[in-house]
Protein backbone atom coordinates (compact mmCIF):
# COMPACT_ATOMS: atom_id res chain seq x y z
CA UNK A 1 0.00 0.00 0.00
CA UNK A 2 1.46 3.57 -0.94
CA UNK A 3 2.03 6.00 1.67
CA UNK A 4 -0.17 8.93 2.27
CA UNK A 5 1.27 12.26 2.46
CA UNK A 6 -0.91 13.51 5.70
CA UNK A 7 0.42 17.05 4.97
CA UNK A 8 -2.38 17.61 1.93
CA UNK A 9 -5.39 16.02 3.71
CA UNK A 10 -7.52 18.96 4.62
CA UNK A 11 -10.39 16.66 4.92
CA UNK A 12 -10.88 13.59 7.30
CA UNK A 13 -13.28 10.72 7.36
CA UNK A 14 -13.58 9.02 11.02
CA UNK A 15 -15.18 5.53 11.20
CA UNK A 16 -16.05 5.66 14.60
CA UNK A 17 -16.42 2.59 17.03
CA UNK A 18 -16.54 2.77 20.80
CA UNK A 19 -14.57 3.32 23.66
CA UNK A 20 -11.80 6.33 23.34
CA UNK A 21 -9.59 6.01 20.31
CA UNK A 22 -12.03 8.00 18.09
CA UNK A 23 -12.40 10.95 20.31
CA UNK A 24 -8.33 10.79 20.52
CA UNK A 25 -7.84 11.12 16.41
CA UNK A 26 -10.51 13.56 16.12
CA UNK A 27 -8.68 15.54 19.03
CA UNK A 28 -5.34 15.22 17.17
CA UNK A 29 -6.37 15.84 13.55
CA UNK A 30 -7.95 19.25 14.52
CA UNK A 31 -4.85 20.22 16.49
CA UNK A 32 -2.53 19.01 13.33
CA UNK A 33 -4.90 21.72 11.46
CA UNK A 34 -7.25 19.35 9.63
CA UNK A 35 -9.84 21.52 8.76
CA UNK A 36 -13.17 19.77 8.42
CA UNK A 37 -13.51 16.35 10.38
CA UNK A 38 -16.50 14.08 9.26
CA UNK A 39 -17.66 10.74 11.36
CA UNK A 40 -19.64 8.26 10.94
CA UNK A 41 -20.99 7.06 14.06
CA UNK A 42 -22.84 3.66 15.25
CA UNK A 43 -25.43 3.72 17.22
CA UNK A 44 -25.59 1.97 20.65
CA UNK A 45 -21.33 1.29 19.84
CA UNK A 46 -19.88 4.65 19.55
CA UNK A 47 -19.64 7.43 22.50
CA UNK A 48 -22.19 10.43 22.28
CA UNK A 49 -19.01 12.41 22.68
CA UNK A 50 -17.74 12.41 19.20
CA UNK A 51 -20.49 14.79 18.45
CA UNK A 52 -18.66 17.55 20.40
CA UNK A 53 -15.13 16.82 18.17
CA UNK A 54 -16.49 16.06 14.92
CA UNK A 55 -18.00 19.05 12.82
CA UNK A 56 -20.68 16.89 11.38
CA UNK A 57 -21.42 13.42 13.14
CA UNK A 58 -23.70 10.54 10.51
CA UNK A 59 -25.07 8.22 12.50
CA UNK A 60 -26.20 4.85 11.35
CA UNK A 61 -26.34 0.77 12.41
CA UNK A 62 -23.65 -1.42 12.07
CA UNK A 63 -24.10 -2.85 8.42
CA UNK A 64 -25.21 0.10 6.46
CA UNK A 65 -22.02 0.35 3.79
CA UNK A 66 -23.96 2.32 1.69
CA UNK A 67 -25.00 5.03 3.59
CA UNK A 68 -21.49 4.92 5.36
CA UNK A 69 -19.43 5.25 2.03
CA UNK A 70 -22.26 8.35 0.75
CA UNK A 71 -21.50 10.19 4.13
CA UNK A 72 -18.07 10.98 3.34
CA UNK A 73 -18.14 10.98 -0.83
CA UNK A 74 -21.07 13.24 -0.74
CA UNK A 75 -19.17 15.64 1.89
CA UNK A 76 -16.08 15.76 0.17
CA UNK A 77 -13.98 13.26 2.08
CA UNK A 78 -11.54 11.54 0.05
CA UNK A 79 -9.52 10.35 2.79
CA UNK A 80 -10.77 8.26 6.27
CA UNK A 81 -9.70 6.07 9.21
CA UNK A 82 -11.02 3.46 10.83
CA UNK A 83 -11.03 3.45 14.97
CA UNK A 84 -12.73 1.81 18.07
CA UNK A 85 -14.38 -1.08 18.65
CA UNK A 86 -17.61 -3.15 17.27
CA UNK A 87 -18.92 -5.48 19.68
CA UNK A 88 -17.83 -9.01 17.83
CA UNK A 89 -21.96 -10.45 18.45
CA UNK A 90 -22.72 -7.20 16.39
CA UNK A 91 -21.02 -8.69 13.61
CA UNK A 92 -23.52 -11.19 13.67
CA UNK A 93 -26.78 -9.50 14.89
CA UNK A 94 -27.09 -6.66 12.42
CA UNK A 95 -29.32 -6.43 8.95
CA UNK A 96 -26.99 -5.61 5.99
CA UNK A 97 -27.72 -3.46 3.29
CA UNK A 98 -27.51 -4.41 0.02
CA UNK A 99 -23.85 -4.03 -1.13
CA UNK A 100 -22.74 -5.15 2.79
CA UNK A 101 -24.95 -7.87 1.92
CA UNK A 102 -23.45 -8.68 -1.94
CA UNK A 103 -19.66 -8.09 -0.26
CA UNK A 104 -20.08 -10.77 2.46
CA UNK A 105 -21.12 -13.01 -0.18
CA UNK A 106 -18.24 -12.46 -1.94
CA UNK A 107 -15.73 -13.39 0.96
CA UNK A 108 -15.02 -17.00 1.69
CA UNK A 109 -13.72 -16.27 5.09
CA UNK A 110 -14.93 -13.77 7.27
CA UNK A 111 -12.96 -12.39 9.54
CA UNK A 112 -11.20 -8.08 10.99
CA UNK A 113 -8.97 -8.12 8.32
CA UNK A 114 -10.87 -9.55 5.18
CA UNK A 115 -13.70 -7.73 5.86
CA UNK A 116 -12.21 -4.93 6.88
CA UNK A 117 -10.12 -5.08 4.16
CA UNK A 118 -12.95 -5.37 1.40
CA UNK A 119 -14.83 -2.22 2.85
CA UNK A 120 -11.20 -0.39 2.59
CA UNK A 121 -11.56 -1.37 -1.52
CA UNK A 122 -15.59 -0.55 -1.45
CA UNK A 123 -14.31 2.81 0.05
CA UNK A 124 -12.10 3.06 -2.48
CA UNK A 125 -14.76 2.66 -5.55
CA UNK A 126 -16.68 5.36 -3.87
CA UNK A 127 -13.29 7.85 -4.15
CA UNK A 128 -12.72 7.72 -0.57
CA UNK A 129 -9.18 5.90 0.72
CA UNK A 130 -9.06 4.25 3.51
CA UNK A 131 -5.59 5.00 5.69
CA UNK A 132 -3.80 4.75 8.56
CA UNK A 133 -4.60 6.44 11.46
CA UNK A 134 -0.53 6.49 12.95
CA UNK A 135 -0.01 9.91 11.99
CA UNK A 136 -2.84 10.94 14.14
CA UNK A 137 -2.03 8.65 17.03
CA UNK A 138 -0.21 11.79 19.37
CA UNK A 139 2.05 9.40 21.68
CA UNK A 140 -0.49 6.40 22.19
CA UNK A 141 1.74 3.98 20.70
CA UNK A 142 4.43 2.34 23.57
CA UNK A 143 8.57 2.02 22.20
CA UNK A 144 10.44 -0.47 23.39
CA UNK A 145 11.43 -0.52 27.21
CA UNK A 146 8.01 0.94 28.10
CA UNK A 147 7.15 -0.04 31.25
CA UNK A 148 4.33 0.08 34.46
CA UNK A 149 4.49 -1.57 37.82
CA UNK A 150 6.98 -4.23 39.12
CA UNK A 151 9.76 -5.89 37.29
CA UNK A 152 9.86 -9.12 35.34
CA UNK A 153 10.69 -12.39 37.79
CA UNK A 154 12.74 -15.19 35.47
CA UNK A 155 9.70 -16.97 34.86
CA UNK A 156 7.58 -14.48 33.97
CA UNK A 157 10.23 -13.42 31.29
CA UNK A 158 10.13 -16.81 30.02
CA UNK A 159 6.14 -16.83 29.73
CA UNK A 160 6.04 -13.45 27.93
CA UNK A 161 8.64 -15.33 25.05
CA UNK A 162 6.68 -18.26 25.35
CA UNK A 163 3.28 -15.76 24.85
CA UNK A 164 4.40 -13.65 21.94
CA UNK A 165 5.75 -17.04 19.93
CA UNK A 166 2.33 -18.83 20.32
CA UNK A 167 0.05 -15.44 19.82
CA UNK A 168 2.38 -14.84 16.78
CA UNK A 169 1.21 -18.25 15.82
CA UNK A 170 -2.04 -18.08 16.65
CA UNK A 171 -2.93 -14.68 14.89
CA UNK A 172 -1.42 -15.58 11.35
CA UNK A 173 -4.46 -18.49 11.71
CA UNK A 174 -6.75 -15.32 11.87
CA UNK A 175 -7.93 -16.67 15.34
CA UNK A 176 -6.99 -13.80 17.68
CA UNK A 177 -3.96 -11.75 19.14
CA UNK A 178 -3.89 -13.03 22.91
CA UNK A 179 -2.17 -15.75 24.93
CA UNK A 180 -2.67 -16.37 28.43
CA UNK A 181 0.39 -18.44 29.81
CA UNK A 182 1.03 -19.68 33.65
CA UNK A 183 4.65 -21.29 34.19
CA UNK A 184 4.90 -22.48 30.69
CA UNK A 185 1.63 -23.34 30.53
CA UNK A 186 -0.98 -21.90 27.78
CA UNK A 187 -4.39 -21.03 29.41
CA UNK A 188 -6.12 -19.44 27.11
CA UNK A 189 -6.26 -18.55 23.36
CA UNK A 190 -8.04 -15.50 22.13
CA UNK A 191 -10.88 -16.15 19.55
CA UNK A 192 -14.02 -14.25 18.61
CA UNK A 193 -15.22 -13.52 22.51
CA UNK A 194 -12.21 -10.78 22.86
CA UNK A 195 -9.46 -9.88 24.46
CA UNK A 196 -11.47 -8.85 28.03
CA UNK A 197 -12.98 -12.11 28.00
CA UNK A 198 -10.33 -14.58 27.16
CA UNK A 199 -8.25 -12.27 29.87
CA UNK A 200 -11.15 -13.16 31.97
CA UNK A 201 -10.95 -17.17 31.61
CA UNK A 202 -7.55 -17.39 31.50
CA UNK A 203 -7.41 -16.09 34.92
CA UNK A 204 -9.65 -18.60 36.09
CA UNK A 205 -7.70 -21.35 34.96
CA UNK A 206 -4.37 -19.69 37.07
CA UNK A 207 -6.32 -20.61 40.50
CA UNK A 208 -7.16 -18.88 43.20
CA UNK A 209 -3.60 -17.35 43.79
CA UNK A 210 -3.37 -15.99 39.89
CA UNK A 211 -0.15 -14.89 38.46
CA UNK A 212 -0.57 -15.63 34.61
CA UNK A 213 0.95 -13.90 32.55
CA UNK A 214 -0.98 -12.63 29.06
CA UNK A 215 0.63 -11.19 25.73
CA UNK A 216 -1.04 -9.28 22.73
CA UNK A 217 0.35 -8.85 19.84
CA UNK A 218 0.20 -7.64 16.08
CA UNK A 219 -0.48 -10.17 13.24
CA UNK A 220 2.52 -10.30 10.97
CA UNK A 221 1.97 -8.17 7.75
CA UNK A 222 -0.59 -6.24 10.42
CA UNK A 223 -2.25 -3.49 8.36
CA UNK A 224 -2.03 -0.66 9.97
CA UNK A 225 -5.59 0.58 8.94
CA UNK A 226 -7.46 -1.46 10.93
CA UNK A 227 -7.58 -3.50 14.17
CA UNK A 228 -4.83 -2.03 15.71
CA UNK A 229 -3.90 -3.84 18.94
CA UNK A 230 -5.40 -1.38 21.78
CA UNK A 231 -5.22 -1.96 25.72
CA UNK A 232 -6.86 0.44 27.95
CA UNK A 233 -8.80 0.78 31.30
CA UNK A 234 -11.12 -1.61 30.49
CA UNK A 235 -8.02 -4.46 29.87
CA UNK A 236 -6.16 -3.67 33.18
CA UNK A 237 -9.87 -3.82 34.80
CA UNK A 238 -10.03 -7.57 33.40
CA UNK A 239 -5.88 -8.11 34.17
CA UNK A 240 -7.41 -7.16 38.52
CA UNK A 241 -10.42 -8.68 38.65
CA UNK A 242 -8.68 -12.28 36.71
CA UNK A 243 -5.40 -11.62 38.97
CA UNK A 244 -2.97 -11.30 35.51
CA UNK A 245 -0.02 -10.47 36.94
CA UNK A 246 1.68 -9.13 33.44
CA UNK A 247 0.57 -8.05 30.65
CA UNK A 248 2.92 -7.85 27.87
CA UNK A 249 2.68 -6.00 24.33
CA UNK A 250 4.47 -5.32 21.19
CA UNK A 251 6.09 -2.08 21.21
CA UNK A 252 5.50 0.82 18.86
CA UNK A 253 2.25 -1.99 17.72
CA UNK A 254 -0.14 -0.98 20.31
CA UNK A 255 -2.29 1.46 21.01
CA UNK A 256 -2.45 2.94 24.99
CA UNK A 257 -5.78 4.58 25.77
CA UNK A 258 -6.61 6.08 29.05
CA UNK A 259 -2.64 6.46 30.17
CA UNK A 260 -3.01 7.69 34.23
CA UNK A 261 -6.02 5.63 34.70
CA UNK A 262 -4.07 2.12 33.25
CA UNK A 263 -1.03 3.10 35.19
CA UNK A 264 -3.02 4.06 38.28
CA UNK A 265 -4.79 0.38 37.74
CA UNK A 266 -1.41 -1.15 37.73
CA UNK A 267 -0.06 0.17 40.92
CA UNK A 268 -3.20 -0.16 42.50
CA UNK A 269 -3.08 -4.29 41.48
CA UNK A 270 0.44 -4.93 40.91
CA UNK A 271 0.38 -5.66 37.61
CA UNK A 272 3.22 -5.22 34.97
CA UNK A 273 2.06 -3.83 31.95
CA UNK A 274 5.51 -3.71 29.38
CA UNK A 275 6.75 -4.03 26.06
CA UNK A 276 8.17 -6.45 23.79
CA UNK A 277 9.81 -6.34 20.55
CA UNK A 278 7.77 -7.45 17.89
CA UNK A 279 9.77 -10.61 16.30
CA UNK A 280 11.31 -10.31 13.09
Amino acid sequence: MRPVNTSSIQSLGIIAGSRELPLLIAREARRLDISKIIAVAFQGETSPEIEEVADEVVWLRVGQLAKLIKAFSSRDVQHCVMAGQIAPKNLFEFRPDLKTAAMLFRLKERNAHTIFGAIGDELAKGGVELVEAIPWLGQVMPGPGFRLGPGLTQQQQEDVALGQRLAKEVSQLEIGQTVVVKEGTVLAVEGFEGTDDCLRRGGELAGSKGGAVAVKVAKENHDMRFDIPCIGRQTLESCAASKIAVLAVESSKTILLEREEVESLSQANGITVTTVVPSP
